[in-house]
């Protein structure tokens, strides 16, 4: 309330109430998703996470310290380094040379740090050559170790069997596992919408043969499936070739559930005011279907794409763990995985099984940024 000095008038003063209530009635429906997304935290924070691993993927090479494919039978399965921040002089990040020797009793080779040989910790220093982008010559890494080559002194998450860095092969592996994750979503998507979008618009003849097609599409077992059409691979196959057909072999019954969800909504909508006004306004179908129908659900595409994404990396991972998918010297989850399926690696070697974490953790992000998405859909319930 104010008072108006000349007059003593009492006049009111909009409240803040009434300000958010004006804005959110004027609001587009984006705004309204986005104002809704903001609240659930733990959306966003997955949101920011899932950045941070495709961020990992993109600058993998600058952020690794050593080839993915280059090993040292002398540094076989050496644990993981321990990094020291102080010295005598003060902050001073390091780390100590391991000398390798072979235990007489137990045969296996015992790594003891060696504190005559002392690798100071460096930023921005130089390593193996590489494009960042796959276009850009670079030999610039995050860090490197100063005196030394980071590829022969610098191994933060241990060694595998044949002396390759695990931390660099999860980098690398990070980028190739999450990348058939966006791909496979994005030919479901296509396939989804399309197919989804011809059988409910069209009806008749049409829909009874795609949802047909969908029926027997899902009652096929999918992991048996997977593994005969993997096994069939070429073995001559290049790296690509594979990487390729994983993709594509994981998308094939992807796009099922979100057809038979796109038929039911253009079932509802191709009676609706706006859609018979587009037709009789001479709109052609593909401008109705894509321009029109499709834009009133899109906030259910995206959260469906979401929770689609892990169930492409689980596939890949698993195809990979059982020697169906992708094959050395490729890189991925899966791969990675292969030197951890008995016990024994369990107890002696716990940290070949580091690349069981980023699946975790992405699967849950994932999960939890789709229920986000799916709440924001219908930012006017309460």
């Amino acid at each position: 309330m104010t008072v108006r000095p000349e007059t003593a008038e009492v006049l009111p003063v909009a409240s803040e109430k009434g300000v958010v209530e004006e804005r959110f009635e004027v609001a587009t429906p984006r705004q309204l998703i986005w104002w809704r997304f903001r609240r659930h935290r733990l959306a966003v924070a997955s949101g920011i996470i899932l950045i941070g691993f495709y961020l990992a993927a993109m600058f993998a090479p600058f952020l690794a310290t050593s080839e993915p494919t280059k090993g040292e039978a002398q540094r076989s399965l050496m644990p993981p380094m321990s990094i020291y921040w102080f010295d005598d002089s003060g902050f001073n990040p390091h780390v100590f040379g391991t000398t390798g020797k072979r235990d007489p009793k137990t045969f296996k080779r015992v790594y003891v740090e060696d504190p005559e040989k002392k690798y100071a910790i460096q930023f921005f220093a130089r390593g193996f050559d590489y494009k960042l982008f796959w276009f850009i010559p670079s030999n610039i890494h995050l860090f490197g170790v100063e005196g030394a080559s980071a590829d022969e002194a610098l191994f933060l998450l241990g060694t595998d069997v044949q002396g390759r860095d695990v931390y660099s092969r999860l980098l690398f592996a990070t980028q190739v596992s999450m990348s058939i994750g966006l791909v496979g979503v994005m030919i479901s998507l296509t396939l989804g919408i399309v197919l989804g979008g011809i059988s409910g618009f069209f009806g008749g003849f049409v829909d009874t043969v795609i949802q047909r097609v969908i029926e027997i599409l899902r009652s096929i077992p999918t992991i048996p499936l997977w593994m005969g059409l993997a096994a069939s691979l070429p073995r001559e196959w290049s790296v690509l070739q594979i990487y390729f057909a994983i993709t594509i072999l994981v998308s094939i019954f992807g796009w099922t559930e979100l057809a038979r969800v796109v038929r039911g909504r253009f079932l509802a909508l191709r009676e609706e005011d706006f859609v018979m006004a587009a037709a009789l306004s001479g709109a052609r179908r593909p401008r109705i279907i894509f321009r029109h129908m499709v834009p009133s659900f899109y906030s259910h595409i995206i959260a469906a794409s979401t929770l689609a994404v892990p169930e492409m990396i689980i596939a890949e991972t698993a195809l990979s763990f059982l020697g169906l998918g992708l094959r050395p010297p490729a890189v991925s989850y899966g791969v990675m995985l292969q030197s951890a399926q008995n016990i024994q690696t369990v107890a002696t070697t716990p940290w070949l099984m580091v690349a069981a974490v980023p699946v975790i953790v992405a699967v849950l992000a994932f999960n939890f940024l789709g229920d986000g998405l799916r709440d924001a859909a219908d930012p006017y319930s309460q």
